[in-house]
């Protein structure tokens, strides 16, 4: 699994650097002092796990948390507990408060395994297209083809779901609902927004690069840098 460590201070980071070589499943495959470089490195290596500190000079952890086009498994180490509720908006696994102890870590270690094994365990083959999903909204039941869906949003520990004129959330990771959808028609646009390819009626450039999708109701949805090559590669010939 690898694993990515952002913290500003030195010492603190070579120290958890340290700690963490005791676990064989962790391959720490970089290190980073600040948001801005930490987000380069998390770009060229995807980690799937980053122990994430939350104040650091000019950005916080949440803040460049938000700049990301997926979702890794975070385990954030602070000196600050206030932050411990909102730390669960995130793919967090634990929330270690400094200075970490083995016994600490070996708990966050065994959630975060937890965790990647649930996963595993859940993960199936992908949906066709005429394939019927089953969707419960409060006391009202939906059946509904992947192909009647427009699009699904990111909503902390829910995704909602648009499709016809209604909407209704259900209590899944966008990242577990991309690993079910076929690739060919359904896009990740961003941190937020998968898309139902067919029901794009346009596409412009974005003022900063990216692009922005209208769909066939009108609802606009911008599609990162990272991603727009890959929507360029998927729509052409």
């Amino acid at each position: 699994m690898k694993a990515l460590v952002v913290e500003d201070s030195r010492i603190a980071r070579e120290g958890l650097v340290r700690m963490l070589k005791n676990y064989p499943e962790l391959n720490v495959i970089g290190e980073a002092d600040h948001p801005a470089s930490a987000l380069l490195l998390i770009e060229q290596t995807r980690p799937d796990v980053i122990f994430l500190d939350i104040h650091m000079p000019g950005e916080t952890g949440f803040d460049l948390l938000e700049k990301l086009d997926y979702r890794p498994r975070i385990i954030f180490t602070t000196a600050y507990s206030e932050y411990a509720i909102k730390s669960f908006d995130y793919h967090t696994i634990d929330y270690l408060l400094k200075p970490i102890s083995h016994e600490r870590l070996d708990q966050a270690i065994a959630k975060l395994q937890l965790a990647t094994g649930k996963q595993a365990a859940e993960s199936r083959e992908p949906l066709e297209m005429n394939h019927k999903i089953f969707i419960k909204d409060g006391d009202h039941c939906h059946l509904v083809t992947l192909e009647s869906i427009r699009y699904f949003e990111s909503c902390k520990n829910h995704v909602r779901i648009f499709f016809g004129d209604k909407s209704t959330f259900i209590k899944k990771s966008l990242n577990h609902i991309e690993e079910r959808l076929p690739r060919k028609f359904f896009f990740r646009a961003n941190r937020q927004y998968i898309v139902n390819l067919q029901t794009i009626r346009s596409i412009d450039e974005a003022i900063h690069d990216g692009f922005i999708l209208t769909l066939d109701n009108g609802y606009e949805i911008a599609v990162s840098r990272r991603q727009a090559l890959d929507l360029k590669n998927l729509l052409s010939i």
